[in-house]
């Protein structure tokens, strides 16, 4: 695999997909709601020192949601638009300290078509707008420009067997072996490990340089240590 720069991320048109076949975006995207900075949280906008590339695994996000059939989780969990394994949470700027950038410029409603585009990768209008709102704005003016990087990005990323990491105890570290296994030039240094408070694996997040290819993640991204305890939710059966 190849890891696109960052000077091609601009010019490649691209539409990601999870790992859902038979997504087909809706003809119409409800209008997510503007998002601001809660009270309190403050706007930075230091020097971006690298990235995260943060994806969600859906089986996990699915059985927490209190209304899998509701307006903002039934395309993505009522599985009428097939069963989401892998989904982008977002692309998030960083630096070289946990203060990481966020909320840097006003952000508009992302345009409909941007929204429909890219409804098979993050497949919930209001996320797509927290993303960029909160994350996208240190990076672009242009909310299409910052989820043609972030597709570009996820496209890359090659999945292991989820069904056999589902199937036997895992481990963070084994999840991180998996992964760099999956991921030619990632090691397991270059992978964060998010899980929930029960141990249930929610998220993996790669850790990018400057020039966005796969790097060493920094000690405050690495999440959870190596040998903490991993349960993994199988995917549902279509």
């Amino acid at each position: 695999m190849r890891w696109p720069s960052a000077a091609l991320l601009a010019l490649i048109p691209v539409a990601a997909q999870a790992q859902a076949p038979s997504c087909t975006a809706p003809d119409r995207v409800a209008v997510p709601r503007l998002e601001q900075p809660k009270r309190g949280e403050p706007v930075r906008n230091p020097a971006i020192t690298g990235y995260l590339l943060s994806m969600s695994w859906s089986p996990q996000h699915c059985a927490d949601v209190r209304d899998p059939k509701g307006a903002r989780d039934r395309f993505q969990c009522s599985g009428e638009n097939g069963r989401f394994g892998w989904v982008l949470h977002g692309l998030w700027p960083e630096t070289d300290t946990p203060g990481y950038p966020q909320w840097c410029r006003p952000a508009k409603i992302v345009p409909q078509p941007v929204l429909k585009r890219h409804m098979c990768m993050t497949p919930s209008a209001q996320l797509l707008q927290h993303e960029w709102a909160k994350h996208g704005t240190c990076m672009s003016p242009d909310p299409a420009a910052y989820f043609r990087s972030a597709a570009i990005l996820f496209r890359a990323v090659r999945f292991p067997d989820m069904t056999a990491l589902a199937g036997r105890p895992q481990t963070a570290g084994s999840i991180r072996r998996a992964f760099a296994a999956a991921n030619r030039g990632v090691t397991t240094s270059m992978i964060a490990v998010s899980a929930d408070r029960q141990g249930w694996l929610d998220e993996v997040r790669l850790c990018l340089g400057p020039r966005m290819k796969p790097a060493r993640c920094k000690p405050f991204q690495y999440g959870a240590k190596d040998g903490r305890q991993i349960r993994v939710r199988a995917k549902p059966a279509p």
